[in-house]
């Protein structure tokens, strides 16, 4: 049973079935393995220090089976230098020579959680191996799965290409939060803005504003290459700052949340709230890191009484942190027209398409929209559109 959108059981069974595809907790498989991937998760620490035990843990099991002549191939974002400065110093302890005696190199994943259009089979690979061979040896391995093989002089340049394409993300979306908060004061709609910039074909990019950022990372990346920074004595000014931009945005929506009851006679205290889309973006069942996190959070914490009804994503954690101690597993409630004319506030944080967003206004008193999903509906009455002109 496959536990991703993207991947569903009906294409793993078949693989599963062949031989050709097996999971296993085992590292002995690896005694008999010519290629090792490792691509484990890279968080970071509630002080935004990178946490790369999940690489040093994976490398550690490799070089206890280590083998001539296998190649090693570091796919987990991360700073630049943690191929050279962290993977192959354990490989090395193996005993074998680096370059000679096994191979390694990084290739950052570029996957697009829900994208259709763009996936694994049609998305280039960028590859820089320790030495010309090694990145020869990997290229050749990606050039199987991948239409194209982009060969750089080296991991840290791989591993700095990929920061650099997030890092690219977090800045712009930035830039457009910031200005969705300056529409809305201004009294002009950032939405139709972005419309009419769009229409320039050259120069301009379209990003949108929103609750904030999530995934596995947008929110991580930037610090993970502010942390190396400062091993430089260089300071990621520009780059902190897109990322606190972002960070702020729940708050941004709470205050939405509060001033929108507020103008109907209540207060947020006791207030029913439903959250709709918990996953951090749209059509996709991947909650970590989640801005809805921090927006239930903050609504907790100022004793809102808030539920959630997310397509995707069954269950969610908030709660046990700095924000709000007291840790609550949550559960979707059903989304029905009962429901949502019980609740004081509807909150939109993930535009699922499967949400009927006519049928969801209709049946409320209240609706928060932070991604734009109610645009050109009727009863604007009822409507707090983050980055709109407010009501």
């Amino acid at each position: 049973e496959s536990y991703l959108r993207d991947v569903p059981a009906e294409r793993l069974s078949p693989l599963v079935r062949a031989g050709v595809l097996s999971a296993t907790t085992d590292y002995d498989v690896l005694k008999a393995t010519d290629v090792a991937f490792i691509c484990v998760p890279t968080p970071y620490t509630a002080a935004k220090v990178p946490d790369i035990s999940y690489i040093r843990a994976a490398a550690q099991g490799i070089a206890e089976r280590l083998c001539p002549e296998m190649l090693v191939i570091l796919q987990s974002t991360t700073y630049p230098g943690t191929t050279q400065e962290c993977v192959l110093p354990i490989l090395a302890a193996s005993g074998l020579r680096a370059g000679q005696d096994f191979h390694l190199a990084f290739s950052p994943e570029r996957v697009d959680p829900g994208n259709r259009l763009y996936t694994v089979k049609n998305t280039p690979k960028v590859v820089g191996g320790l030495t010309p061979r090694c990145a020869e040896l990997a290229a050749l391995l990606l050039s199987r799965i991948t239409p194209e093989v982009k060969i750089v002089s080296s991991p840290r340049v791989a591993e700095m290409t990929k920061l650099l394409e997030n890092v690219f993300r977090s800045v712009n979306i930035a830039l457009v939060n910031e200005l969705a908060l300056l529409a809305e004061r201004m009294g002009m709609d950032i939405w139709e803005v972005i419309e009419a910039a769009s229409t320039k074909p050259f120069g301009f990019m379209p990003f949108y504003p929103g609750p904030g950022v999530g995934g596995h990372c947008i929110p991580v990346d930037p610090f993970y290459l502010s942390w190396k920074a400062r091993e430089y004595d260089f300071y990621t000014r520009f780059i902190e700052l897109a990322a606190q931009v972002n960070q702020d945005m729940p708050y941004h929506v709470r205050d939405l949340i509060a001033r929108a009851l507020n103008s109907r006679g209540k207060t947020i205290r006791g207030a029913r709230v439903l959250v709709l889309g918990i996953a951090f973006k749209k059509d996709v069942d991947d909650a970590r890191n989640s801005p809805a996190q921090r927006v239930i959070e903050l609504l907790l914490e100022l004793d809102a009484r808030v539920s959630y009804h997310d397509s995707y994503v069954e269950r969610f954690n908030v709660g046990g942190n700095a924000f709000y101690a007291g840790g609550l597993a949550l559960e979707a409630t059903p989304l029905t027209a009962e429901n949502l004319r019980s609740q004081d506030c509807v909150v939109v944080l993930a535009a699922h398409s499967a949400y009927d967003f006519r049928w969801i206004v209709e049946n409320s008193s209240l609706v928060v929209d932070t991604v734009n999903a109610t645009r050109g509906l009727p009863h604007r009455e009822k409507i707090v559109r983050l980055g709109a002109p407010r009501g």
